[in-house]
């Protein structure tokens, strides 16, 4: 996934302003693919240059909306049907796992443990967000919806397996 189609899904939904398209990064998009201001403002140049977004209306104090155009759509229905998503996992968290046994008991017990909390943290703020989310029957919450179960689910397994980890490792008696 790329930034370009965030985008160009967003916008196939409706025009939007780059602060619309922030806030819409904010309240859904940032759990599965976080984007900064720049880069948001600097793809909307990119992708109208591109000619997959054009400049719908004009306000005040130079502020743009953009809108999709056909050929937008096109390369939106063509990265959705016709490319296999990415499925790398790389993760620095399970690497260490690997190497625990460098690490005292209790250094690996508590680095274990700080994972659970970390998952539990970022399940809360999941909750958090979905209950300040207003909710609709347009296709961004319908999906969105399931996306954050998908997180929801996802970090409430990460604190399972880290909690069961920590009590394996405490547990381990040394060769």
């Amino acid at each position: 996934m790329s930034l370009r189609h965030a985008m160009l899904g967003l916008l196939a939904n409706r025009p939007a302003s780059g602060y619309d398209l922030m806030k819409a990064f904010e309240s859904s998009l940032a759990n599965v693919w976080p984007a900064t201001q720049s880069q948001v403002y600097g793809e909307l140049g990119k992708l109208a240059k591109a000619g997959l977004l054009k400049v719908s209306t004009e306000g005040a104090r130079g502020r743009k909306e953009y809108a999709i155009t056909e050929e937008g759509r096109a390369e939106l229905h063509h990265w959705l049907t016709g490319t296999e998503p990415e499925r790398k996992m790389r993760s620095e968290a399970m690497l260490r796992v690997f190497f625990l046994n460098a690490l005292t008991r209790l250094e690996a017990v508590t680095y274990l443990e700080s994972e659970a909390q970390h998952a539990a943290g970022r399940h809360a703020a999941m909750r958090e967000l979905e209950s300040k989310v207003d909710w609709d029957d347009g296709p961004l919450s319908v999906n969105g919806r399931i996306a954050l179960e998908y997180g929801l689910r996802l970090t409430a397994m990460q604190e399972e397996w880290a909690r069961w980890a920590a009590e394996q490792y405490a547990g381990h008696k040394p060769d």
